[in-house]
């Protein structure tokens, strides 16, 4: 079957949403991941991402819409691994992989004994942004606006906590409450990007734009803008990539971040020097 052109791509009503879904989702990963990168959770948003599988393949066995069943599970995990992380001596990394890989493989076994769902793990596995509907894309778009508003009227405390901790507290943040508010945020935006993004791949939405930004940005607001930037408009342009070549669209989006990266790497003269 020969890949459709531009012209005719983009009137098709499941490629527009997907290039919306992409660009949404693009700009909230890129964001929030700006954060998640300088307050070392990149494999804590990782863990998130296959446990996420486990909330979908309860669902489906208990015969509950998916996403409804995601989100509480994914908010409730991500606190839960929390205080594992805090309380436990064993390190951090060894305990993160322990418990996303253990997650991952009971979902796949629970996974394969809901009827008629065999073939759907590797769109789990991988996302499938042609799939998202106009529901979707209300909770994503809906999501960024308040994920925005709130790092915008906190952005102050936001930088404190990522950039110094402990001027953060005799600033008096309330370091514990603002950490748990945004591993909540966090768990949100992960449960709420599956379909579209996949669980392998998630990890890389919300990592890859940050640090291609981090590598470019001389302060801390240009790094966030230009994260928001990189992860809208990659996801954006691997998207109709995809469609024009006729290659898995998750994975064509991670591609070209990856390509951003290291143009970045190679044009960046700070190669990731301390934000000013």
């Amino acid at each position: 079957m020969t890949p459709p052109g531009l012209a005719e791509l983009l009137t098709l009503p499941f490629m527009q949403r997907a290039l919306l879904a992409g660009l949404l989702s693009g700009a909230l990963g890129g964001l929030l991941g700006s954060f998640a990168v300088l307050r070392q959770l990149s494999f804590f948003s990782d863990a998130l991402g296959h446990s996420a599988l486990l909330g979908i393949s309860l669902g489906l066995l208990l015969g509950l819409n998916p996403t409804i069943v995601l989100i509480p599970f994914a908010v409730l995990f991500a606190l839960v691994v929390g205080q594992l992380v805090e309380r436990s001596r064993l390190p951090s990394d060894a305990l993160l992989n322990i418990i996303y890989s253990s997650a991952l493989a009971i979902a796949v076994v629970v996974l394969s004994l809901v009827p008629g769902q065999r073939s759907s793990i590797e769109q789990l596995l991988f996302g499938d942004i042609l799939a998202v509907g106009w529901g979707d894309l209300a909770l994503i778009g809906l999501l960024l606006v308040v994920v925005a508003t709130y790092l915008v009227l906190t952005r102050r405390s936001q930088i404190l906590l990522t950039l110094d901790p402990a001027l953060a507290t005799a600033q008096g943040v309330a370091v514990g409450w603002q950490r748990l508010l945004f591993v909540v945020v966090l768990a949100v935006v992960v449960a709420l990007s599956i379909k579209a993004v996949g669980v392998l791949l998630i990890s890389a939405f919300l990592v890859i734009p940050a640090c291609s930004s981090r590598l470019l940005s001389p302060n801390f607001t240009l790094y966030m803008l230009l994260a928001c930037l990189l992860g809208a408009s990659c996801g954006v342009l691997g998207l109709l990539f995809s469609g024009l070549l006729n290659l898995p669209s998750g994975p064509c989006v991670v591609i070209l971040q990856l390509l951003a990266f290291l143009t970045a790497l190679v044009v960046s003269p700070r190669r990731a020097g301390a934000l000013g």
